[in-house]
């Protein structure tokens, strides 16, 4: 996907080996050298032509006469003397912001990372749809975020959740082509088997989806099992319902394989009672899955509010109505590490 910037120069980081290869080649370059071209940006990650020693001078001055290099500035670096959870605010090229997190775990270090610059979706828990929607980020600003986190915290990054500010199947193409730069063996090189997709429901897209078979893990934010409750706190339920959600789901599995994971973001007096646990076993019983139970982050323009005893006790309900459940262990609560808050609060 060939991105061009205000500058009429092609975003570089954006283009796939198979893409760079023929912009090179029209060139009149050999087409080895671009692979030396996406290893200089992708293995040793320069900032600049200039630093690609092993191409003539010539070169270098016609690729930054047709191309750009992107960037992102970390303004604000957050680190938890809880658990290493490192939480980051960038900011783009254009002066916006968004927010990913270094989560520590026994395997390995795990980023979360933004797919937009706020969010259209409007759930009603998310601190990310507040500041409301600016722009689709590209491909190149969702790796850098992992890129640029590496630099600095001197972690290796081994697994990717999309699950940070906006939704990732609303920016598709850009998602999909940034899914291509991270397992490119050439490049970042990380199995998509180690990357989880959250979204909260778009249905075409999860078909699209499955046709690529990724290997990755689709997470659907589902968060109540009737209809009404689920519109009442995601507006976008009203335009695919849990129905057509689920619909999609199981042609998900079937097409791919891939279990499902259902993230489920607990608020009390509104989706924790054991009815409502009934509800959703009910719900998921035809389902090979697993229920992440997920305490909703205190917003201060919400009300609502959860704790890891309800969260517990909701679980409990769960295995004991014979689902797959757990609750998602809270990093970085020191550092209000749930993506959207820092942004917001910034920008304010």
């Amino acid at each position: 996907m060939i991105n061009k910037e205000n500058n009429g120069k092609i975003d570089i980081l954006s283009l796939t080996l198979h893409e760079l290869t023929e912009l090179i080649t029209q060139m009149g370059e050999k087409p080895f050298r671009a692979k030396q071209i996406f290893q200089w940006l992708h293995v040793k990650r320069v900032k600049n032509f200039s630093q690609m020693t092993n191409l003539s001078a010539q070169f270098r001055a016609n690729l930054d006469a047709h191309f750009c290099i992107k960037s992102l500035f970390i303004c604000k670096r957050l680190e938890s003397v809880n658990d290493n959870t490192v939480k980051y605010l960038y900011e783009l090229d254009d002066g916006n912001h968004i927010e990913s997190v270094i989560m520590e775990y026994n395997h390995g270090n795990t980023m979360c990372v933004s797919t937009q610059v706020g969010c259209k979706m409007g759930c009603k828990f998310c601190a990310s749809t507040i500041a409301g929607f600016k722009r689709n980020l590209a491909a190149s600003e969702i790796l850098l975020q992992i890129y640029e986190a590496e630099r600095d915290s001197g972690r290796h990054i081994s697994g990717v959740v999309l699950m940070g500010i906006g939704e990732p199947l609303d920016n598709y193409d850009n998602v999909i082509n940034f899914l291509d730069l991270l397992s490119c063996p050439d490049g970042a090189n990380i199995s998509l088997r180690h990357v989880s997709l959250s979204t909260c429901g778009l249905v075409p897209k999860i078909h699209e989806l499955a046709k690529l078979k990724l290997g990755l893990t689709l997470s659907i934010s589902l968060h109540a099992a009737d209809n009404a409750e689920r519109s009442e706190i995601m507006p976008v339920n009203d335009k695919y319902n849990i129905e057509e959600l689920l619909q999609a789901c199981h042609s998900y599995f079937e097409t791919t394989g891939r279990r499902i994971s259902f993230e489920y973001a607990l608020i009390n007096g509104h989706n924790d009672s054991y009815h409502d646990a009934k509800k959703l076993s009910e719900l998921l019983d035809n389902f090979i899955c697993h229920v992440n139970i997920i305490p909703v982050n205190k917003i201060k323009e919400r009300g609502f509010k959860s704790d890891r005893q309800s969260a517990y006790r909701f679980q409990k309900y769960l295995t004991d109505l014979g689902v797959n459940a757990t609750v998602r262990r809270t990093l970085g609560a020191d550092i209000d590490a749930a993506c959207g808050q820092l942004r917001r609060e910034y920008e304010v």
